[in-house]
């Protein structure tokens, strides 16, 4: 196989996901492309083809590896119009070993990066959505419209729905600016569950925001330390929750708020006690968490940009954001982040199975993008055997492609079990060629949330994740 493709499936987390019975795995990851992964930039300019010390540096961080991902805004002049938006994001793809995140915040109303002013249309705000009108029809169709466009740019993953709570309508990060919901929690599960749905329709993964709840504050955490230890309540955990058995989160997004009843000494982001103890071991969330933008000075301001690096992945946080992406020196801020996490490898103050719980999260939520959108990553040719789907999330059809490698005959399994173990369906039972195939599975009347595609071929094995959603 070729190595560029084995080295890009594996980061994927297919090869990881397949079991050979003799042969040790090849092309693992090293250390630093586990940590490049875990690192998120935004960069200046419209084109790969320009130059510029912005566009140079991540031209060379792309071939490094050294970024997992690109959140983009209008201000840095990354989304012009549909066209531009489109060539960028194929160019960025094209250049990069790994398939990348490429997001942005498109939530509505004034946080909404896709509008009027880049060739778009205007779109209200959550509040419009969930409070004025608060009807399913409606965020439906605005939610469905700016999937669409997520569809027709290359953007693949949204930074939104935001799912505070507007405890507080002055918040001036959160309510003054419209961005909840709804003050009732049914009304934000509701209208974030309808949003979701339709960017899973198009295979566009989507983030809540801002754990654990940022709608009481009386601060901006953009501005300075943003304290909301007496206006907190554990309400603010509900859309989580609900969201989570529903089986509709991709990824969540930390907030920068502190609060002392959960965390006497860091805020969200840095505090282990909130992301690893209370969404993770408490809620049971075992997906990606984003955080924050990593510059806002209620981080930056107490704790300091390296400092902060690795407090945020000792608390759990998979994946740092960072809104651009040179140093003070004018440097890659990629590499920067990435030497300072090793060095905290090196030194034993962060695991390496952290990194690598993290690289495999990741590497999880980019191969559920890429084998939903097409099925030619399955090789060719290829000595092991090799497990995609195409949607994914689906409901309730899906098409299973697979590659059995060898020259011959072989048994071959292929079944779908639940998480406890239990097969579900049996898709293929029996002697089978060599060659690339692909098989329609119909989940009609199984239960929404995530099964276990296991493909067994002589001795081999391969499981892939599918995601029913209803």
């Amino acid at each position: 196989m070729n190595p560029t493709l084995r080295r890009w499936l594996y980061c994927l987390g297919i090869s990881c996901l397949t079991v050979a019975t003799v042969t040790p795995a090849r092309g693992q990851p090293t250390l630093r492309e586990k940590l490049g992964q875990m690192v998120m930039v935004t960069v200046t300019g419209d084109s790969l083809e320009s130059s510029s010390p912005s566009m140079d540096t991540l031209k060379s961080d792309l071939s490094r590896g050294l970024v997992g991902g690109l959140v983009m805004f209008t201000w840095s002049n990354n989304l012009k119009s549909p066209g531009q938006i489109a060539h960028l994001t194929s160019q960025i793809q094209h250049r990069s070993a790994v398939p990348l995140l490429l997001a942005i915040d498109e939530e509505g109303g004034k946080v909404a990066r896709l509008g009027t002013a880049n060739g778009f249309a205007a779109t209200p705000s959550a509040y419009q959505m969930g409070t004025v009108v608060n009807s399913e029809g409606y965020t439906r169709s605005v939610a469905s419209q700016m999937a669409s466009w997520f569809v027709q740019t290359g953007l693949n993953i949204n930074f939104a729905p935001v799912v505070d709570l507007n405890v507080n309508p002055s918040s001036p990060a959160i309510g003054a600016l419209g961005r909840s919901f709804s003050a009732n929690a049914d009304s934000v599960v509701l209208n974030a569950g309808w949003f979701i749905d339709e960017f899973h329709k198009r295979n566009i993964c989507t983030t809540l925001k801002h754990f654990p709840g940022h709608g009481s504050a009386t601060a901006d955490s953009h501005l300075g330390f943003t304290d909301v230890t007496t206006s907190w309540t554990a309400a603010e955990l509900i859309p989580y929750s609900r969201l989570l058995e529903r089986g509709s989160v991709d990824a969540v997004m930390t907030a920068h708020v502190f609060n002392a009843h959960l965390d006497s000494l860091y805020p969200a982001t840095l505090s282990f006690a909130t992301i690893t103890g209370i969404l993770r071991n408490q809620l049971g969330y075992a997906g990606v968490v984003f955080s924050d933008e990593m510059s806002m000075k209620a981080i930056t301001d107490k704790y300091g940009l390296d400092a902060a690096m690795e407090l945020a992945v000792s608390a759990g946080v998979d994946m740092l954001v960072y809104s651009r992406n040179l140093d003070s020196t004018g440097h890659s801020l990629a590499a920067h982040v990435v030497d300072v996490l090793e060095e905290g490898v090196r030194a034993g103050r962060i695991p390496v199975a952290r990194i690598t719980a993290s690289y495999e999260r990741i590497a999880a939520l980019k191969n559920r993008l890429v084998t939903g959108a097409t099925a030619r990553m399955i090789p060719e040719a290829s000595d092991r055997p090799f497990l995609v789907n195409f949607p994914n999330p689906f409901n309730p059809t899906t098409t299973i492609g697979f590659g059995v490698p060898g020259s011959g005959w072989t048994l071959v399994d292929l079944t779908v079990y639940d998480l406890l173990g239990r097969a579900v369906a049996v898709l293929m039972h029996g002697s089978m060629s060599a060659g690339k195939y692909t098989l329609p599975f119909d989940a009609s009347g199984m239960a929404s949330g995530m099964y276990l595609c296991r493909l067994t071929v002589g001795r081999a094995t391969a499981v892939h994740r599918i995601m029913l959603v209803r």
